[in-house]
């Protein structure tokens, strides 16, 4: 089969002075990562049915709209899981090995430190790590389960300390969990496994299962569809979640010394998520594009998955031409990408340039799919442009900070009169009584 140029749609920053290339760079920086009010009011509705009915409103969730064991239960113990992961294929398991050593050891880099800061004599002031005591890990799967996001989550939770770590995640259309996900859950010594997905996952974490044993979790973390993100949105202020993260994005900034084939590749490697998965292409170059369109056409032929990368590149695809280098890099940072590939010359000072995006990968040989899967960074990362707030999942998402205040009464009476100054313009007399009480004319304890 011959292979034809694949042509993508423009946007020429050059003409940034036309109003409707100019409305057309706000929709994409600002397109946000929330989905739309229907979905929301959906999940709400299926949240609503899951805090009021608990194990059989997920069940019959799972029913309706798919995920469900065909036998009805609704977790699987560790001991299940456990059973999974000695019957992983040899290859499969040392690849997750792989995949979850490098994790752990970036993981362990980021653990948090208690502090103590003396701020005069008499008051000093300690910043605790405590880890959760129960985390919820939501990993994707049914037709297409994603072990590795289920590492991405697990990880940084075991090694943040974390009591019990709690995963949903949906069965495949035939009822059967996928055993390769079940698996991986037992390497990472995950205490259960919710099976369902969507709202009624998030739910189910985050009301818990009185049937199953199964008690509300503090905070849920992991990518998920619309529904999922409708959801972790809906229940945040009941728990702690993580980010709503939307479809996978992906952005290549490259010049003339970036090789076709990679960018094309790269490119396809995320488009193939599915039609809502934007890849644009960011050059200054104009003949690199046209040798990248002709590339995709190639690459294409023999995908595996070329309907839906088609239909992905007809759908968010995008070629942005700027001007110069500056323009360029001045867009990046703008849309804030989840996944960006940098392949300029004199690379690091486009690096230093660039402060938003979910994660940078630099040069050449540092494809996308690599931190996809095994280079150690977490994948679990901002969409939509909430990079320009937000970063990828860490150890720091899996515990907090407790303030612990040491006052004696030296350090109370150097800030006195600061509480009082203050305390009595804001006209909050009882925090200055609070105060002064302390120092009355004689203690009991002085008498």
């Amino acid at each position: 089969m011959s292979a034809a140029a694949v042509r993508l749609q423009r946007l020429d920053l050059a003409r940034s002075d036309d109003p409707a290339v100019a409305a057309e760079v706000r929709r994409l920086v600002r397109r946000g990562a929330a989905p739309d009010p229907t979905v929301r009011e959906g999940a709400r509705t299926i949240l609503a049915d899951v805090r009021g009915h608990g194990d059989a409103a997920v069940r019959e969730a799972n029913r309706r709209f798919g995920g469900g064991l065909s036998d009805g239960r609704l977790t699987l113990t560790a001991d299940e899981l456990a059973a999974a992961a000695r019957d992983l294929p040899g290859a499969v398991r040392s690849g997750l090995e792989t995949m979850i050593a490098n994790v752990r050891r970036f993981a362990e880099a980021q653990l948090p430190a208690t502090t103590r800061t003396q701020i005069v004599p008499g008051i000093e002031i300690e910043r605790r790590w405590t880890p959760l005591r129960r985390v919820g890990v939501y990993a994707p799967g049914g037709t297409a389960p994603y072990p590795s996001s289920l590492v991405m989550g697990v990880v940084p939770a075991r090694v943040a300390g974390v009591d019990e770590v709690i995963v949903a995640s949906p069965a495949g259309p035939d009822g059967r969990f996928d055993p390769v996900l079940a698996g991986a859950a037992g390497l990472l010594a995950v205490d259960r496994v919710v099976v369902a997905g969507g709202a009624q996952a998030v739910g189910a974490l985050a009301f818990g299962l009185a049937e199953a044993g199964l008690e509300p979790v503090d905070r849920i973390v992991g990518p998920g569809n619309a529904w999922v993100t409708a959801a972790k949105l809906e229940v945040f202020g009941e728990v702690g979640i993580d980010l709503p993260a939307g479809p996978s994005e992906v952005m290549v900034l490259a010049d003339g010394s970036a090789d076709p084939a990679h960018v094309a590749a790269d490119l396809l490697s995320q488009a193939e998520h599915g039609p809502d998965s934007p890849a644009l292409l960011v050059t200054t170059e104009p003949q690199l594009a046209e040798a990248v369109e002709v590339e995709l056409g190639r690459q294409l032929v023999s995908a595996s998955r070329r309907a839906i990368l088609e239909r992905s590149l007809a759908a968010g695809a995008l070629v942005v031409l700027a001007p110069d280098r500056a323009a360029a890099l001045a867009f990046v940072d703008a849309y804030a990408p989840e996944h960006l590939s940098v392949v300029v010359e004199e690379t690091e000072g486009a690096v230093a340039a660039l402060h938003n995006a979910g994660s940078l990968f630099v040069g050449p040989y540092a494809p996308e799919s690599a931190g996809d899967y095994a280079s150690g960074a977490n994948h679990v990362l901002p969409t939509g442009g909430l990079a320009r707030s937000c970063g990828a999942l860490s150890v720091a998402d899996f515990g907090k900070y407790v303030q612990v205040q040491r006052i004696d009464r030296a350090g109370l009476s150097a800030i006195r009169a600061a509480v009082d100054a203050v305390a009595t313009a804001e006209g909050l007399l009882a925090h200055r009584a609070a105060v002064e009480i302390r120092f009355a004319e004689a203690e009991p304890w002085e008498r």
